[in-house]
């Protein structure tokens, strides 16, 4: 059976870092210098990222520095930011030198403002209101994710006349595949596919063959639709327009792959409550304080576990077999809670849970978390009732399963959006939320039924 593709990937990638390590270690430069030369700017982002932050810097110094920009747009926000951070103004213009303005405009949002200004300041004028418009406009909207480089045409004109407009260009933008028509006022009109321009008669005008069925995108719609509106109608490029429909830009595919990618970095690392932008060989000095706050906040939500548990302290030291048989009751319920949560997140990310379909979800979910409660509740009673001999343990085990378990399957469908009405990220909190709920629920139900029947 051969790898697949990512396996070899990252075959070659480790076999390519342990050769850079071995010629470092011997100390022979020149040997590391040729053979990044031989990579591409992506695989030596790759490298960089996958480094230590000594061996990091060591390879940085020796990457040629005429593709020092097109490495730096790859990398992480946590690695540009440390790489930035040992340049003066002047490297940084020379690093963004050739850049598209979003992938300026994004390396220098890694800024503090001064030094963002400063850079500014220095870049050429066309350069730096190229860059000021895409900065203009938040880095998670439309118009933050867009490139200026555009090529634009008047409706009137014969595409004999475009193609020669085009062959004055010593080369086109990358990802092009339409040019966009607008009028004298700069307005989008519709789009002129290449493909159309190749092979209609050169006599037709661009308003004969142009096609106007593609929406042009707006400035302040979130990247996570603009995400979805690629994925949805295939598309390699899209306009970008104002609220007065004048063409501003255009976003690509690629700009659009980084916003799916990170996406699911933040949704993942999310659930430890880590940065989706954190750095996999940071130093301790920079990991600790991120993690401190999050297990802090874990361990106030334990302390309330436990503040519920020291109240029924009395019915546990009667019958030992409850502080066996707690763990069951919290665990089976966050993880029925944590299968609906992840469901219900997983459907605001694709825009598909909204207030017209909630209650239906709602109820899917109760109907589910029911018939699982009353399944798994006899099993664990059973088992209980077994194991210690006791039916009156098997009871209160069972009654406090179906309430936990219900209540959890509530919980995971009404926290994400109740988090998202009071701008918190559920993918953020929800799980910490979760837990509480469940775990309060669940010690709450079966000690409390416990205090009942045993007095």
């Amino acid at each position: 059976m051969s790898n697949p593709p990512s396996a070899e990937i990252n075959f070659r990638a480790q076999s390519q870092l342990g050769e850079l390590f071995a010629a470092l270690d011997s100390g022979t430069g020149r040997e590391v210098q040729r053979m990044l030369a031989t990579l591409s700017p992506q695989s030596i982002a790759q490298l960089l990222e996958s480094s230590p932050p000594r061996i990091r810097h060591v390879l940085w110094t020796l990457i040629d520095k005429e593709i020092e920009g097109d490495v730096l747009q790859e990398l992480s926000y946590d690695v540009q930011s440390q790489i930035l951070a040992t340049m003066d103004t002047e490297e940084m213009v020379a690093v963004m030198e050739g850049l598209d303005a979003d992938d300026v405009a994004d390396i220098l949002q890694q800024l503090p403002e001064r030094v963002m200004a400063e850079v500014l300041s220095a870049m050429s004028e066309t350069d730096r209101q190229r860059v000021e418009s895409v900065l203009a406009y938040d880095e998670e909207t439309a118009g933050g994710l867009m490139d200026t480089d555009t090529i634009s045409v008047r409706p009137n004109l014969t595409l004999d006349v475009v193609l020669r407009y085009l062959r004055r260009h010593e080369q086109l933008p990358e990802s092009t595949d339409n040019l966009f028509v607008i009028n004298r006022r700069g307005q989008y009109i519709g789009q002129l596919p290449l493909s159309r321009l190749l092979t209609t008669d050169p006599s037709v005008t661009v308003r004969e063959v142009m096609s106007t069925d593609v929406e042009p995108i707006p400035a302040d719609m979130p990247d996570t639709e603009v995400a979805r509106l690629f994925a949805k109608y295939d598309w390699i490029t899209a306009p970008v327009v104002d609220d007065m429909n004048r063409l501003l830009g255009r976003i690509t595919i690629d700009d659009v792959v980084d916003v799916i990618r990170e996406d699911a970095d933040h949704s993942l690392m999310s659930l430890a409550g880590l940065d989706e932008e954190e750095d996999t060989f940071a130093t301790v000095r920079r990991t600790a304080p991120r993690r401190a706050v999050w297990l802090g906040i874990n361990l106030l939500t334990a302390l309330l576990a436990s503040w519920v548990i020291n109240l029924f302290q009395d019915t546990i030291d009667k019958v030992v077999a409850l502080a066996v048989l707690m763990p069951i009751v919290a665990s089976m319920g966050g993880v029925a809670g944590s299968q609906t949560l992840t469901v219900v997140i997983r459907g605001m990310a694709l825009g598909q849970i909204g207030r017209s379909n909630l209650n239906w979800l709602l109820s899917r979910e109760l109907g589910s978390a029911v018939l699982n409660a009353m399944l798994w509740a006899v099993v664990i009673g059973l088992i209980a009732g077994f194991w210690f001999d006791d039916s009156r343990i098997a009871l209160i085990i069972l009654v406090a399963m179906v309430i936990n378990l219900i209540t959890a399957a509530l919980a995971g469908a009404i926290l994400p959006v109740a988090l998202r009405a009071m701008r918190i990220d559920p993918a953020l909190a929800g799980g910490v939320a979760l837990t509480t709920v469940t775990d309060v629920v669940g010690f709450m139900a079966f000690l409390g039924l416990a205090t009942l029947y045993y007095g």
